[in-house]
């Protein structure tokens, strides 16, 4: 990988390392066609579990990329990194304390052109990211777009993520996000639970991102691939 590893990304699942899921399930994942599989997850993640995910998902040739939220689960051996940067939080510690805490002890162990920050705006107020965040979610389109342009021109960051985390989000947020976004990914992620709802948000996001329907229903999540693909053919018409 470089610089640019994560860029043709469109389709990605996300994994917790502290949830289960069986070797089967895990296989149909990894083999669905999805570009990359992300691990992580707001509580729960140790060193142990997420070493433990990692060296399954190891068996095959998918993308595999660790996103960073806690010391403990800072794991080596990943093609990728994400640092998450939370946008929309008045307390300090999730924008700079936590990453100038890791620099301090791993900086030294950083591979750089593997790393990545991700400008995290959080947007559903029910989920345990943003409760464990302190995250204003009640944003307005305005509100939004100022934080996206502070991640994407001001700050610089290779990503800016809306994160619904649940639930699925309102689609003129990320429309507002896209028009306001320059030169960042931008990445979706919350509530996509049906191949259309997919499809919805590939429109307009660079990235989608799959997550708690995983556990709920996996013919679904493994739909979702193709629902990306799908309108990324469209577009090429």
């Amino acid at each position: 990988m470089n610089g640019n590893w994560h860029s043709h990304w469109r389709h990605v699942f996300k994994l917790d390392p502290e949830r289960d899921i069986s070797d089967e399930a895990l296989e149909a994942v990894c083999l669905s066609g999805t570009d990359a599989i992300i691990v992580g997850g707001s509580s729960g993640v140790t060193f142990e579990n997420t070493v433990e995910l990692m060296s399954r998902i190891r068996r095959y040739e998918v993308d595999c990329a660790l996103e960073v939220s806690t010391l403990d689960g800072a794991v080596p051996g990943f093609d990728g990194y994400f640092v998450p940067l939370v946008l929309n939080t008045d307390r300090a510690e999730w924008i700079l304390g936590h990453q100038l805490e890791g620099l301090r002890e791993y900086g030294s162990f950083v591979p750089w052109e593997e790393t990545a920050a991700q400008g995290y705006i959080i947007l559903n107020g029910e989920a345990t990211a943003a409760k464990l965040t302190g995250a204003k979610t009640a944003l307005t389109e305005e509100e939004l777009v100022a934080c996206v342009r502070m991640a994407d021109r001001l700050m610089r960051l290779p990503v800016v993520y809306l994160e619904y985390s649940g639930r699925f989000g309102e689609m003129a947020m990320l429309r507002a996000a896209k028009r306001a976004v320059n030169g960042a990914q931008l990445f979706y992620g919350g509530g996509i639970d049906s191949p259309e709802k997919a499809a919805e948000a590939a429109a307009l996001a660079q990235t989608v991102v799959v997550g708690n329907v995983l556990y709920v229903d996996l013919v679904a999540a493994l739909a979702t691939v193709g629902a990306v693909k799908k309108v990324d053919g469209i577009n090429r018409l």
